[in-house]
């Protein structure tokens, strides 16, 4: 999990971001107000789950940061600090906006206990607003949990729709959120005062499949003791989501085409039609191409749905998103059930990752489900998860998966070897290693005998820590013990940015933390 520090301080952001690391999280330290308002308000401001923010500053102040904050709808939660802790500044920070208020130097024990509570009241906040949202139609893609770079950009696709009134078919497995992205198109469109109908196609009888879409008479058959408008009439002026579209029969599949072409539907047993203003998204879990092709789905029906294609990934694609859906449902459940949750074990979190969720978030949702009713203390463990411990053991010991330090992106490693830079066995000092030193000894002499510069030694250490660890940044900082942001300004200033660069592109980063729940 990202915290971002915001002080102009320099001491101060080094104390804060040790604590931090020491704590299972990743800092991020920018000196000024207008800083953080950018990065904040730009494309890398989803991944921060919190702020720590100074309230006197040059320029833009504590409070002048969280009005923009407020201003521009950017909802993360704030912790004031400053050194002076008088009331009025705790009475002005909270009514700007801010969760909890410490006063400098704050101790590593508050610090946790407000990064805890604050995590902790955003998620539940979120969850409620996202069931407002839904249930009022005006969902938008800001409620939807995802780190995923795949996942962004099928975000961006599903914005560009929601602008105009185009006809979108979202395709995915079952359970990847494909209602989820269709409410969030009509909730970020200029329909979301109107209704959003969903309607699961798989699910309808087939001789009531008209019926229901279309509407019917009074009497017009057997048991039809009340007029029904129908779907399409109950979403007009909004959103008429059809899920599971390749199960309609092909009966309905004729007048589905015919009231999409001319904007109508006619009601089983009436004498005239009925004008419809609906905009239309589909889903479907099938290959709808290969239907068309055996002919189970209408090829011009087909054109008509597919004008804008959206797909979804499954989840074991995207594992980055384990970590913030797991924080996520086990906060909300945790409530439900009335459990202290405060943390998954990293081994917990591995184990998710190499999981590979044939069923998904909805899957994912459940495991947690029930890993909270079995949870017996305030931590989730492998104990938790008995069923998915049984089936990873299963899959043998090769097809781990290991994610990366908090905040960032989860990799799977279970599929593809990864390669990393070579021994260094041509770096000009290791030749002169004594031979009868241990091939991953250290030559602390040069071919002259003299003694290395430390500099030259440095750098070699860092290499071969980054080789020995397997690109994995966080454990290097870690064994070498400097933060992040240190190692990687010492990869800068010792010209070493190609293995940083090769690391990263690997992504193979291994989790030493708990993942914070609340």
């Amino acid at each position: 999990m990202a915290i971002l520090i915001v002080d102009d301080d320099p001491v101060q952001c080094r104390l804060l971001e040790a604590m931090l690391q020491k704590s299972g999280y990743e800092a991020i330290v920018l000196d000024n107000g207008d800083a953080a308002l950018t990065l904040l308000g730009g494309a890398d401001g989803a991944r921060i789950d919190c702020v720590i923010l100074d309230l006197v500053m040059p320029n833009l102040d504590g409070l002048g940061v969280l009005a923009r904050l407020r201003q521009a709808s950017i909802n993360v939660p704030v912790i004031v600090q400053t050194a002076h802790g008088g009331i009025d500044n705790v009475v002005s920070a909270m009514r700007a906006g801010a969760i909890d208020f410490v006063v400098k130097p704050v101790g590593v024990e508050r610090l946790q206990v407000s990064l805890r509570n604050a995590l902790n009241t955003s998620a539940l906040e979120g969850e409620l607003a996202r069931i407002k949202h839904s249930r009022s139609g005006t969902l938008g893609f800001n409620d939807i949990i995802t780190k995923s770079p795949a996942m962004a950009a099928v975000l961006r696709m599903a914005e560009k729709a929601a602008t105009s009134n185009i006809p979108v078919l979202v395709s995915g497995e079952s359970g990847v959120g494909k209602e989820l992205i269709a409410r969030a198109i009509h909730g970020s469109g200029e329909r979301r005062a109107k209704p959003f109908i969903a309607v699961n196609c798989g699910a309808m009888p087939e001789n009531l499949v008209e019926s229901i879409l279309f509407g019917h008479e009074k009497g017009s058959f057997t048991g039809a003791t009340e007029r029904h408008v129908g779907k399409f009439v109950e979403a007009s002026g909004g959103t008429l989501f059809l899920d599971e579209v390749g199960e309609l029969p092909a009966a309905a599949q004729v007048k589905l085409l015919r009231a999409i072409q001319e904007g109508e539907v006619e009601p089983v047993g009436a004498r005239k039609v009925v004008k419809v203003d609906v905009r239309m998204v589909s889903a479907t879990n099938r290959d709808l191409i290969a239907d068309v092709k055996a002919g189970r789905f209408r090829e011009d029906l087909f054109y008509r749905l597919h004008v804008f294609p959206i797909t979804v990934p499954p989840l074991r694609e995207r594992p980055a998103d384990i970590p913030a859906l797991a924080r996520h449902f086990l906060a909300r459940f945790a409530a439900e059930e009335a459990k202290r949750i405060r943390l998954i074990t990293p081994e917990a979190l591995r184990m998710l990752a190499a999981f590979p969720w044939p069923g998904n978030i909805r899957q994912l949702e459940n495991t947690l489900f029930r890993a909270v009713v079995l949870a017996e203390g305030d931590t989730i463990g492998l104990a938790e998860f008995p069923q998915i411990s049984v089936l990873v053991a299963a899959q043998g010991p090769d097809r781990g998966g290991a994610p990366n330090h908090a905040g960032e992106p989860l990799v799977p490693d279970f599929d593809q070897p990864v390669e990393l830079p070579a021994p260094f066995a041509d770096h000009p000092g290791a030749a002169a290693a004594p031979s009868a030193a241990p091939a991953d000894a250290l030559a602390l002499l040069d071919a002259a005998g003299e003694v290395r510069p430390l500099e030259e030694l440095e750098a070699e250490l860092i290499r071969y820590a980054i080789t020995h660890y397997r690109g994995q940044m966080s454990e290097v900082a870690r064994r070498l013990q400097i933060g992040r942001s240190t190692l990687y300004r010492k990869l800068e200033a010792l010209g070493l940015n190609t293995e940083r660069e090769e690391a990263d592109a690997e992504g193979v980063a291994a989790e030493r933390q708990p993942l914070k729940i609340a």
